[in-house]
């Protein structure tokens, strides 16, 4: 590894902490908080930065961010002589109810930390309590973003909105990873789009209702949004070039509330997943395109209503920064643990925040099942079928090797950066 810190010492320093890192990582687990409203998530991990002798602040409500200046000599720059990383961990939960049977499951009915969160923010805690306790092993600033409300799509944006580029050093580079349901202890890296722009949308459907026995003297919404549904479904297979990614989604209709009584209105939410932003783009102009010209059809006598929502923006690694983070995570977990990921067509609202500095970043995966049960399931095709997915109730990832894969991998990719030997000193 190109720093002073050997694979060893990293290797201890880090197992060294594991059953704090646990701690961290059940309190997270027993107490989710949704998005947004991580108030007490905020406290404790502000408590644990003030145990570790560290500064922090709020920023957009719930966000809590540190800093590390690490000079290498006395007269260095006010950011330590040398890079500036930023690595982020989110810290939200979902309304979902555990069905886990952990010892240490939620506590607060209907919400649960189902898309490991709650090891993200651990993994960062624990990153930032090595650097912080091994300054002689890298030199430069490191900052530590604890961001809320990334299901919603809103942390990233309420950060930078509440002054995140004035109240932190400007970095190099942007870090951030995800716990997936793959192999724990291995990781996945790709340059390049690695998951999908993300955007919701409520369409209202304005017609004229009616009784029941008399259709005649209605614009009937419920059929005008049944033909829009069967309409929409051609954008994908008929506007959207062959082998370009993108898919539509009608997730919800919402028409009436009795069998007699057609409605004067109804509701349509669509969700839209694009690798390209020109394919974004003309899936959105299509879809208000197709629905204004069913609407005119149909004779309704006021025109849709477009709502977009939940807007994510597509993450899409640099790939030098993908290619110095993928070459130290071989050096210090050798080949076979690190692999080439697949795109996801999950979306994610970090890129907003390096996007908003104007720096490059990279977004990696960490496994969290047991290697046998899922090299198990691998083998006979079910790895879908038997292994929970995130944003499942039954999402539990393998706790001691996620956890200890996942603050490595901050580290390591960090001092990929930060690291003194890497800038020959």
């Amino acid at each position: 590894m190109s720093s002073r810190m050997s694979p060893a010492t990293l290797e201890s320093a880090v197992s060294d902490h594991l059953p704090w890192l646990r701690d961290v990582y059940r309190h997270f687990h027993r107490h989710p908080e949704l998005s947004m409203a991580e108030h007490a998530t905020a406290d404790r991990i502000e408590q644990e930065l003030t145990a570790l002798g560290l500064e922090s602040q709020r920023i957009g409500g719930t966000g809590v961010v540190a800093v590390i200046s690490n000079p290498a000599t006395a007269g260095a720059g006010a950011n330590g002589e040398g890079p500036t990383v930023l690595a982020r961990a989110d810290t939200d939960a979902l309304p979902l109810q555990e069905d886990t049977g952990l010892e240490y499951a939620s506590q607060t009915p209907g919400v649960m930390h189902a898309c490991g969160h709650d090891a993200h923010a651990a993994a960062l805690l624990g990153a930032t309590r090595v650097l912080s306790e091994n300054r002689d092993a890298w030199s430069g600033t490191y900052i530590a973003v604890f961001q809320p409300g990334e299901e919603t799509a809103a942390g990233a944006r309420a950060m930078v909105d509440d002054g995140l580029l004035e109240r932190v050093p400007r970095p190099d580079v942007a870090l951030s990873q995800h716990v997936m349901p793959t192999a724990a202890g291995t990781i996945g890296t790709v340059a390049g789009p690695v998951l999908s722009a993300g955007d919701s949308l409520r369409i209202t459907i304005r017609g004229r209702g009616a009784h029941g026995s008399m259709p005649h003297t209605s614009v009937d919404p419920v059929v005008l949004a049944s033909s829009i549904v069967l309409r929409l479904q051609t954008i994908v297979s008929r506007e959207v070039e062959p082998g370009t990614f993108a898919v539509l989604t009608v997730g919800s209709i919402t028409a009436g509330a009795k069998a007699n009584i057609i409605p004067d209105s109804a509701e349509l939410l669509l969700n839209i997943r694009t690798y390209d932003p020109a394919v974004r783009d003309r899936v959105m102009a299509s879809i208000e395109r197709i629905v204004r010209a069913e609407c005119t059809a149909a004779d309704a006598p006021l025109a849709p209503v477009f709502e977009y929502y939940d807007q994510y923006p597509l993450t899409s690694n640099d790939p030098t920064v993908t290619d110095t983070v993928t070459e130290a995570f071989v050096e210090h977990f050798g080949p076979r643990a690190v692999y080439e990921a697949s795109r996801v067509t999950a979306s994610e609202d970090f890129s907003r925040i390096p996007e908003a500095f104007g720096v490059p970043y990279t977004y990696w995966t960490v496994g969290s099942v047991d290697p046998a049960r899922y090299q198990d399931a691998l083998a006979r095709g079910a790895v879908g079928q038997e292994i929970p997915a995130n944003h499942s109730p039954h999402f539990a990832p393998e706790e001691e090797p996620t956890l200890l894969t996942a603050t490595r991998a901050q580290v390591v990719a960090a001092l990929a950066y930060l690291g003194a030997e890497r800038r020959g000193e």
